[in-house]
């Protein structure tokens, strides 16, 4: 799970195993495997750094409890 905020500042958490694509035009749009869109302040490369960085701490989990 990734946290986000939406353009009026309020924050979600975004599962992103279901991030089909993230796109700028200008404002960032999630698209959804489950075709749900959402809108968010971050740009594209702050998005792909969480999701990066959320991927990372789950291998290490999972290396670590082996």
């Amino acid at each position: 799970m990734i946290r986000l905020t939406r353009l009026n500042g309020s924050v979600y958490v975004l599962n992103c195993e279901l991030i089909e694509t993230v796109e700028a035009t200008p404002d960032t749009v999630i698209s959804t495997t489950e075709a749900k869109k959402y809108v968010c302040r971050e740009s594209v490369d702050e998005v792909i750094a969480r999701i990066i960085e959320y991927k990372g701490k789950i291998q290490i989990f999972a290396i670590l409890h082996k």
